[in-house]
């Protein structure tokens, strides 16, 4: 006899042909995902099998969830349920431009940094005095909005944004971050940097806790994924609410020397030429800024709907003002993140 599917399968074969309106319908507890998944299920054994070598004798707990991040006084990391399924990865590309985790390296640097944040918690590391004379009070309030400075030496570089620079505690969990990845080399890669104090007292740290039980063992979870009754839809819509710009308008003069201020000559127009070249600069600009793919495609879109609103047209060499256009992006990008604190982990 022919053998039948499951109706779990049978669920999971129609949920994954669904069209994207279908899949914007559904509410994020519907959907049947879960940390089996091949994707995140090795990431996050990887990661178990990074503080295993190290023996630190922790074992955070993992949950699915909306977003990533680590909850105060829980050791433990949520995942972002796109990453559970082929599918919502593709659904996830489609409505942001790009999957936050979505490489294996790019996963792996965040799980790290997330691991930063539970060893902290698990070993209660942020009340020792020294931790705060290296990275500052982690109690402090997290700011609306935080200045990098792009060439510091005095943190580590991991995640994009030069994040270590937002708060205390995002400091420590970048440092330790950099530390934990097998083969970072970091004491040659630091050497010379204020930042290196900090990676010997992580290594300091480690060593003192090295095959200790964590002090905090809460296997509590926030928000996970089967409470959330937020459709997909929905969802979508309130993350792009708080990557959109609020103060992201080019000035006229910034356009009218990139472009030809006669609106009727003969070059291509602005705005057709910005959008045949969208991709490439998003994708350019938010890989040197760091920003996310939607916050520069905001700005692109503004750029596009002045240039059209005055008829600007390209007037010089294409290759000129495709660089001078990359630079005006870049420069209003970073205008944005030094107004804008973009938060991975609570």
């Amino acid at each position: 006899m022919p053998r039948r599917s499951s109706p779990k399968s049978a669920r999971r074969a129609r949920f994954a042909e669904s069209s994207d309106e279908e899949l914007l319908t559904l509410r994020l507890c519907d959907l049947p995902v879960d940390l089996k998944g091949a994707f995140i299920r090795d990431a996050i054994a990887e990661l178990r099998a990074e503080l295993a070598e190290r023996r630190i004798a922790l074992e955070p707990t993992f949950w699915v969830s909306e977003e990533w991040f680590s909850p105060d006084g829980i050791p433990g990391i949520a995942v972002p349920f796109y990453l559970c399924h082929p599918r919502l990865m593709r659904l996830e590309k489609r409505q942001m431009f790009e999957v936050e985790g979505g490489s294996r390296d790019w996963c792996m640097r965040i799980l790290r940094h997330e691991a930063g944040h539970t060893v902290d918690t698990a070993y209660r590391l942020s009340r020792r005095k020294r931790f705060r004379e290296l990275f500052g009070n982690d109690s402090e309030r997290y700011p609306d909005e935080y200045s990098p400075k792009a060439y510091s030496k005095r943190h580590v570089l991991h995640l994009d944004s030069w994040y270590a620079q937002s708060h205390p505690a995002e400091d420590f969990a970048e440092t330790f971050a950099v530390w934990l990845k097998p083969g970072s080399r970091w004491r040659a890669r630091y050497e010379g940097w204020p930042a290196l104090k900090k990676l010997e007292y992580v290594d300091e740290l480690m060593s003192e806790i090295r095959g200790k039980p964590p002090l905090v063992t809460s296997r509590s979870t926030v928000d996970p994924i089967e409470t959330l009754k937020t459709t997909l839809g929905e969802h979508y819509a309130q993350k792009r609410a708080r990557y959109e710009t609020e103060q992201s308008r080019v000035y006229d003069g910034y356009l009218w020397r990139l472009f030809s201020q006669k609106p009727h000559g003969k070059g291509q127009a602005a705005a057709s030429f910005l959008r045949q070249h969208r991709a490439d600069l998003r994708r350019r600009v938010a890989d040197w800024t760091g920003e996310y793919q939607y916050t520069v495609d905001q700005v692109l879109q503004e750029m596009i709907v002045r240039c059209r609103e005055l008829g600007l047209r390209v007037a010089g060499s294409r290759s000129e003002t495709l660089l001078n256009t990359l630079l005006l992006l870049t420069a209003q990008t970073m205008q944005l993140l030094r107004g804008r604190h973009r938060r991975v982990a609570l």
